[in-house]
């Protein structure tokens, strides 16, 4: 059987990309044997993971291959903090990059400014790629002061560069990737994701205190200045002036650096607006189970493909998303295309009223939004995928599945109910205490939209002048 390492942030580290690998893996093991490479000091929390598979860290990766090579190595990469040691270790033993974002340049930033404590590098490595302007992005990152020209700038070519073979989840990524870097063979492999039974949203709607007949509105993750959530606000805001019963419930934690209770409250939507925090798995599928119409805006966008989205999808929910990037991929008639222009939050309000007042075509397109995750988004068609594109690469024999799944992934729906229940705006919104400063430094979505990070790497720069 052939043999892989496998390179990824795994839970209890907070990244989509744990989640993502928590459940490739069990199918992907169908086919191979892999050993995992985690962080040092990282213990999983899946018990699974121990149970099924060979557990190592990355800093004995190099010296595990060289004693006894791997038919491959998978490095997992985004852009967060969660990959600085995936990273290291891909310097040094060059492989197959997943390529999760395609903007890279938070990462870099973090990497060189905290990590390597190398501003100097960080200003270099822009200067080589982007000359002046490059420059003068770094060292507006470098004061704390973001912008957003930076996703104009990847900053992923030493990832790309140094890779055997590069694989992306989308077609957008494989394209702009072939113009960063045209000597990198690439490959799509589509994501996968759960594809679970229904929830029976009755039981579950019955427990928010929303007054008679709501018209629930869930967005889900971790909110910061990209997902356009005063569009959302004036889109609930013009519910309710029609006497529509709306409420926004937001499924994850707020950005410590987007002042979301100053908005609401500018946008006259304190009243309906409500907040999770960071929830489990069986609660995100209440949740999904429970909404009405969903959420799913961003821009700018860093390239990356939305587990969160697909997974909506399969849940048969009509959904809202940003006609931009790797988004313009879904069909339109799985998904409701919101255009990034002067119609953003018009067409978006059209989008919920329609939803409202026409079951008949939410049941629809939920319809098909479903049968697409079913045809092409399913977790053994994502693995098998893999497989292909590995063996294709490599010259291997036709991958067979060798044995059965190694384990259930954990199902995201929980149909007795929802254990965290939302609560209003009313003040500043904070991450929950599960969220602590750690775990926020490991989100997958900007990392650096946290203030505490910019102030830190604001420090490192003033001191490095002095």
């Amino acid at each position: 059987m052939r043999r892989i390492a496998y390179c990824s942030p795994i839970n209890p580290v907070h990244s989509g990309i744990s989640d993502y690998s928590e459940e490739l893996l069990p199918y992907l093991g169908q086919y191979i044997d892999i050993t995992l490479y985690i962080d040092d000091g990282v213990v999983p929390a899946n018990p699974h993971i121990g149970t099924h598979l060979h557990i190592r860290s990355l800093s004995a990766l190099a010296h595990d291959h060289g004693q006894r090579p791997y038919d491959a190595i998978l490095y997992h990469m985004g852009n967060s903090p969660a990959h600085f040691q995936i990273y290291d270790a891909a310097q040094r033993t060059p492989g197959v990059i997943v390529l999760h974002d395609l903007v890279l340049h938070h990462f870099m930033l973090q990497y060189h400014a905290v990590h390597r404590r190398d501003i100097a590098a960080y200003r270099a490595l822009a200067a080589a790629y982007y000359g002046a302007a490059g420059t003068q992005i770094a060292d507006r990152m470098l004061q704390g002061i973001f912008d957003d020209a930076v996703f104009d700038l990847p900053l992923c070519q030493p990832v790309l560069q140094s890779a055997q073979l590069l694989i992306s989840h989308s077609q957008y990524v494989v394209d702009q990737s072939a113009i960063i870097a045209p000597k990198t063979p690439a490959a799509l492999v589509p994501m996968g994701v759960p594809v679970l039974a229904q929830s029976d949203a009755p039981p579950i709607r019955a427990q928010f205190d929303f007054g008679p007949d709501p018209f629930l509105i869930a967005s889900f993750g971790h909110v910061n200045p990209y997902k356009r959530v005063e569009q959302v606000l004036r889109m609930v805001r013009t519910l309710r002036r029609a006497d529509i019963n709306a409420h926004y419930v937001i499924v994850g934690s707020v950005s410590a650096n987007f002042a979301l209770d100053a908005l609401v409250r500018r946008t006259g939507t304190a009243a309906c607006v409500h907040v999770t925090g960071y929830v489990s798995s069986q609660d995100f599928g209440a949740y999904v189970a429970a909404a009405d119409i969903c959420i799913n805006l961003r821009h700018p966008t860093a390239g990356e493909t939305s587990a969160s989205l697909l997974r909506l999808l399969a849940a048969g929910k009509p959904t809202a998303i940003s006609a931009s990037g790797s988004f313009l991929e879904i069909p339109r008639d799985c998904a409701m295309h919101i255009p990034l222009d002067a119609t953003e939050a018009d067409l978006l309000t059209a989008c919920a009223f329609l939803i409202q007042q026409r079951p008949d075509f939410a049941a629809q397109i939920g319809a098909q939004a479903r049968a697409l995750v079913e045809r092409t988004h399913t977790l053994s068609h994502s693995a098998a995928r893999y497989m292909q594109v590995l063996a294709s690469h490599y010259g291997w024999e036709e991958p067979l599945i060798q044995r059965a799944v190694l384990w259930d992934v954990v199902p995201v729906a929980d149909e007795k109910g929802i254990q965290r229940l939302p609560k209003p705006v009313i003040g500043p919104a904070r991450p929950p205490a599960a969220f602590d400063l750690t775990a926020a430094t490991h989100t997958k979505t900007t990392p650096w939209a946290e203030s505490s990070l910019r102030t830190k790497i604001a420090a490192l720069f003033a001191k490095s002048n002095h």
